[in-house]
């Protein structure tokens, strides 16, 4: 009896230790961390070119020609276009009054153009403009590109100064001035009218009914005497060749300046000679730096470009051999 009532006082103290021991928590099971799906980072959000110059701030002479010249929707187009924009200070830069009379109505045409002078079709990243030697622009002429001491120069003289302003339909590089095409070229005789200084070769040309001649197609390259050139011949002889009977004789002498093919100046000072349309040669010498046809009409002028040839004024008239 006194065993189990000392195993009963045991069993109850094990216990009552027991419970006051803490018990072990469970370890709870891990929880995964929601898994999120990547998100692609988004492409930046350009405006077209029309809304990137005018948000620059540099380019409000710009805009107010594009929206004279009714350019603004299709430079907003798709494009892709690359524009050569002069800013506010190239424009300023231009003769005074220049840009006013631009803008005129009766000027657009001329404006447009010119803006048209700026955009080249696609979009031609910086990289790819220094490979490059020209590039032909949306309105039809070329511009020249000329890298130099790590400068990029347009036409030789204009300056790219910022490169590479993407927009949503193509890209913009920034230049110092203003871009101007080059002139219509006219015809021979028109050139010739034009300049003032050939007023009695024009009035020959009309009597020999040459002037159709030298309106073709050609090209030509004519070696042209001016007034005062006509003016050192004998007197009276201009008077005389101009009479009805002596129009063969004045034809020939007139065609005894014109050479077919476009002879340019680097050319001519190459040649010993030249056939003329006139059936007989003239002779070329270069002598101190200068040119001479027949030993002593001086070239005194050379390249003025036409559209159907060439012209290199002379200071005396060249007669045919007899």
């Amino acid at each position: 009896m006194k065993i189990a009532k000392v195993l009963s006082i045991m069993i109850v103290a094990i216990f009552a230790i027991s419970a006051c021991i803490p018990q072990a928590q469970p370890t709870p099971a891990p929880t995964q961390a929601p898994t999120m799906e990547p998100t692609a980072i988004p492409e930046p959000m350009f405006k077209d070119i029309v809304d990137t110059a005018v948000a620059d701030g540099r380019f409000t002479t710009l805009a107010a020609a594009l929206t004279a010249a009714d350019l603004v929707e299709t430079l907003k187009g798709e494009g892709p276009f690359t524009v050569f924009a002069p800013t506010d200070d190239a424009f300023a830069a231009l003769p005074a009054g220049t840009v006013e009379s631009l803008l005129l109505p009766e000027n657009l045409e001329t404006l447009k153009s010119i803006l048209l002078y700026h955009v080249v079709s696609g979009k031609v990243m910086a990289a790819d403009v220094v490979t490059l030697e020209s590039a032909e622009t949306v309105g039809g002429s070329p511009i020249s590109i000329k890298v130099e001491d790590g400068k990029v120069y347009l036409n030789e003289t204009v300056q790219v100064i910022i490169t590479d302003v993407e927009a949503s339909n193509g890209v913009i590089h920034v230049i110092d001035s203003v871009l101007l095409p080059p002139a219509e070229l006219s015809d021979i005789v028109d050139t010739a009218v034009a300049d003032g200084r050939f007023t009695t070769l024009a009035a020959a040309l009309t009597a020999a009914d040459l002037v159709e001649t030298l309106k073709g197609e050609g090209p030509f390259t004519v070696f042209a005497p001016t007034d005062d050139a006509f003016a050192a011949l004998p007197a009276g002889t201009v008077e005389s060749l101009l009479l009805p009977e002596n129009l063969e004789t004045l034809k020939s002498i007139l065609l005894y300046h014109v050479v077919s093919g476009k002879v340019m100046a680097a050319d001519v000072v190459t040649l010993e000679s030249a056939e003329t349309v006139g059936g007989s040669p003239i002779s070329i010498k270069v002598e101190d730096g200068k040119v001479y046809l027949n030993e002593t009409v001086q070239v005194i002028i050379t390249d003025v470009e036409a559209s159907n040839g060439v012209i290199h004024v002379i200071d005396g008239v060249l007669l045919p051999p007899q």
